[in-house]
């Protein structure tokens, strides 16, 4: 198993491990919570070279960062440690709506060091745009926090095109973090040329089209009991129709990986690292065995006859079914 390094960002520049893990699942969304099973994820994945790791508040909500924070302790100066900030949610896990105020910034950069127990973040992503606010604004309060030596780098997640180009004219952003994969290619039109020619780095996420890629969800389960939002409405691609038509993609993924001799999951997470070095991924995952699989992902060299395969395999335009079922959230 070999993962590499890479650079994120070209004015700001981060170091990361080329693979990330994304811990949200570890504490909401996707099944019952494990504490100790994320923990030993997090041990493990520092001891394999994944170094990236990737929180926010709203996990939990609040709890993913406790979990992080102490899986880290004593082990701080390995890790590129990312969180966000944005959705706000009370404790009791309502969700409030987005907010990018810059007074909200602080606060909230003040509490997530609170909670991993670190004095600073290496990089802090506004979770969401905040339609209701200027971009120059949040982000002038985001600058303010790397002036206080509290933020080391900067971060959008799901932004537009306009509003990276905004952002970046207020303070280098060292990473555009958004959803990637073989089922998630609209970002390819606007967004990623953008990111190219000012030199920010993508960091997708849901690299494996949130566990369809791996060839473990199926038409009759595969998911992670009730507490599993992927069965749900909220993701469209999951229901009826939509879930067998992807399933069918899924199943030529699939001989195109046995063909390979790795998993459907491994050739997924391999396209997407294929699609240059300022691409860092974060599959999410709280167990072990999956975060080895992934890792697997980082020896798997693609052709391009392979690459070519895939693209024929899965076009762009044949996945069905919305990213979400309401996709009013997503700066556009």
């Amino acid at each position: 198993m070999s993962i590499q390094k890479r650079t994120l960002g070209t004015t700001s520049s981060l170091t990361v491990s080329s693979l990330g893990l994304g811990c949200m699942g570890m504490s909401e969304f996707y099944g019952t919570p494990d504490e100790q099973g994320g923990t030993d994820t997090i041990h493990r994945a520092l001891d394999l070279g994944v170094t990236f790791l990737d929180t926010a508040d709203m996990y939990g909500p609040f709890t993913n960062e406790q979990l992080v924070g102490k899986a880290i302790a004593g082990r701080r100066d390995e890790v590129q440690l990312a969180t966000k900030f944005g959705n706000e949610r009370l404790p009791d896990g309502t969700m409030v709506g987005i907010n990018g105020s810059p007074d909200y910034v602080r606060k909230a950069c003040d509490d997530s060091l609170q909670r991993l127990g670190v004095d600073h973040i290496d990089l802090y992503y506004q979770h969401r745009v905040d339609q209701t606010v200027p971009i120059e604004e949040t982000v002038g309060a985001m600058k303010e926090l790397v002036e206080a030596g509290k933020v080391l780098h900067l971060g959008l997640s799901e932004a537009s095109a306009s509003t990276i180009r905004k952002a970046h004219a207020v303070h280098p952003i060292t990473a555009l973090q958004t959803e990637y994969s073989l089922f998630t290619r609209d970002l390819e039109d606007e967004i990623l040329p953008v990111l190219r020619e000012l030199g920010i780095g993508l960091v997708p996420y849901s690299p494996l089209g949130r566990g369809l890629l791996t060839g473990a969800i199926t038409a009759d389960g595969g998911a992670d009991g009730e507490a599993d939002r992927r069965r749900s409405e909220y993701f469209p691609r999951f229901q009826g129709e939509a879930l067998d038509a992807n399933l069918v993609l899924v199943d030529k993924v699939r001989e195109i990986a046995s063909a390979k001799g790795c998993t459907p999951g491994q050739l997924a997470l391999a396209w997407v690292l294929a699609q240059g070095e300022d691409v860092a991924p974060i599959p999410g995952t709280k167990r072990v065995k999956y975060l080895e699989e992934n890792v697997g992902a980082a020896d798997v060299e693609l052709t391009a006859d392979d690459l070519a395969a895939l693209e024929q395999a899965v076009p762009r335009d044949a996945v069905q079914g919305d990213r979400y079922g309401n996709m009013g959230t997503i700066d556009a």
